[in-house]
């Protein structure tokens, strides 16, 4: 038996111990946005960086920004000119709204029908946790094949608005050969996958202000615009009746689809019916020129994340509100700018919100979408590591989220990025009742040993 096989070994013996680990990081309510929060998110870091010494490494640091820490540490090859891989991870989780629809606590990790639930469970604290057990393991066995880095940040989640400067203010600590990224996902069970390409983002808040205070709706109905109306209007015209974006401009920087994505795309193994299975929706909706597969990793969109204005309580209260709110947020495609959505917002608001009423739009955050060789030497490393786990090649894909620090360590640090994971369609993230799928972890777990391994090196 070689090391990687006797590490392997070893980590099969200890899943148990791997699992109970999972569950005491997941039990932090880690989560970025909520200011209440932000002790726990903190908190997340420090445990972060314990394990990270328990484990072994050689040198760990927790590295302070504007807004939440970033960990970083380091575990050194034996041999002096072994390559440098980075290991990137968040800590940070989403609000658990709404909590009412969880069958469980959060915050309280309870395994079901061979899943554990909990927020962050998938995303991605089982990630981060493969990793981190995957060269604990390696360097047990010392069968570590590379030095390897760890970058874990706690502003995924809100896209990461300091992570740019922090590598930016830490570049020798961060730099690599490559960087492995395990925040992205398998299309489907016991399909194993890589993903080549992220959409970018561009993430808003939009006020529309009527009335200097909430009014009596018998008193001033039909006489003044009520901005929930004009928010709900402005909304409907910001699609056209094929489903794309009314935004002018939004498309001028769009990267068409050449005939080598097409193909990839029709290989990917997710159907229509996959989808209305996964969504629950009667039907699916979009661009009808392009496939589903298309529209959700090649094609940008503009979603309405939340919109909400006036009395919203139990009961009736007649009042035409002072305001409306909404969240809005764009994924973008390769050569699209966040900055530029920012300004064709705008535009399209300058010119049809109505006299009636004011309008006020925020940037919340933004990042720049991600396409990289699939062909790589790295890329093929880790499909033969999954291969030798799965018994099957991996559908290589584009991938619909964001993940904002694959642009910035390319635009930084001239870094690739190869980017899989082991969240599976249904596990609901960023959902209630999110949940990791545990035998998948376990492989996934595999996966990153044998890609490290001193014999694939």
């Amino acid at each position: 038996m070689n090391k990687t096989d006797e590490a392997v070994r070893r980590a099969r013996e200890r899943s148990g111990e791997h699992l109970a680990l999972l569950k005491e990081i997941v039990t932090i309510p880690s989560v970025s946005t909520d200011p209440e929060r932000k002790a726990d998110v903190a908190r997340a870091a420090v445990w972060m960086n314990d394990k990270l010494v328990e484990f072994g490494a050689n040198e760990t640091k927790i590295i302070a920004t504007p807004g939440h820490p970033v960990v970083w540490a380091e575990f050194r090859a034996s041999e002096p000119d072994a390559e440098t891989i980075l290991l990137y991870g968040h800590y940070d989780v989403q609000p658990v709204d709404p909590v009412e629809l969880w069958d469980t606590d959060p915050f309280t990790p309870t395994e079901r029908d061979g899943r554990l639930y909990a927020r962050g469970a998938s995303d991605m604290k089982a990630q981060v946790m493969a990793c981190l057990l995957a060269v604990r393991t390696l360097v047990e066995s010392n069968a570590l094949g590379m030095t390897v880095r760890f970058l874990l940040e706690g502003e995924e989640e809100i896209g990461s608005p300091n992570l740019a400067g922090a590598i930016e203010a830490n570049a020798d600590l961060f730099r690599a050969a490559v960087c492995l990224n395990l925040d992205s996902g398998m299309v489907g069970p016991g399909i194993p996958s890589i993903r080549y390409a992220l959409r970018g983002l561009a993430y808003f808040d939009l006020t529309i202000r009527g009335p200097s205070r909430d009014l009596h709706s018998g008193g001033f109905g039909g006489v003044v615009h009520n901005p929930a109306q004009a928010l709900a209007e402005l909304i409907a015209g910001m699609h056209n009746a094929d489903g794309s974006v009314a935004l002018p401009g939004f498309y001028d920087r769009v990267r068409e689809i050449d005939a080598e994505e097409h193909a990839r795309a029709a290989a990917v193994p997710v159907s229509a019916e996959d989808l209305l299975a996964q969504s629950g929706v009667p039907a699916l909706w979009g661009e009808k020129a392009f496939t589903p597969v298309e529209r959700i990793g090649a094609r940008p969109t503009l979603e309405i994340n939340g919109i909400w204005g006036g009395y919203t309580g139990a009961g009736a209260k007649t009042v035409i509100p002072a305001e409306a709110h909404a969240k809005i947020s764009t994924r973008l495609v390769p050569d699209q700018r966040h900055s530029d959505v920012h300004a064709q917002l705008a535009a399209y608001l300058t010119e049809n919100a109505p006299p009636t009423v004011t309008w006020e739009l925020r940037q919340l955050a933004g990042g720049e979408a991600f396409i990289c060789d699939p062909n790589s030497s790295y890329h093929k490393r880790f499909a033969a590591a999954l291969t030798s786990v799965w018994n099957r090649e991996p559908v290589f894909s584009r991938n619909g989220g964001s993940v904002p620090v694959a642009a910035d360590l390319e635009q930084i640090l001239g870094m690739p990025s190869v980017l899989s994971g082991f969240a599976l369609p249904d596990d609901r993230v960023h959902s209630p009742n999110e949940s990791q799928d545990i035998a998948t972890w376990y492989q996934g777990i595999e996966a990153v040993i044998r890609f490290l391994a001193a014999e694939s090196a």
